[in-house]
């Protein structure tokens, strides 16, 4: 059974930064493959919600590269997959925000 994806604030708006930065540097066919890829990674989530690694055991936090530069964090509650956060893979690891 295909779990259901919800979006936290931060991650949908993270999202929405990635797409506006892709837009303004790369162009509307970068942001329509980035897109896509993140699409077609939310419905193997589903199916598969324990694809990604373990970030935060305490927290049952995961994480899976989308891109090199972008990783997702993600979270398992019952029925439901929690899309927690996009981070740049570019930026400090202490600033992972989950």
């Amino acid at each position: 059974m295909a779990l259901k994806i919800y979006w936290t604030k931060r991650a949908d708006k993270k999202f929405d930064q990635i797409l506006d930065y892709l837009l303004e540097e790369w162009g509307g066919s970068t942001v329509k493959a980035f897109t896509r890829k993140v699409y077609y990674f939310f419905d193997i989530l589903s199916e598969f919600p324990e694809i990604g690694t373990i970030e935060n055991k305490e927290k049952g936090i995961r994480g899976f590269t989308i891109i090199r530069q972008v990783n997702l964090f993600y979270r398992i509650l019952g029925d439901k997959v929690i899309l927690l956060n996009f981070f740049d893979n570019r930026k400090h690891p202490r600033k992972k925000n989950f």
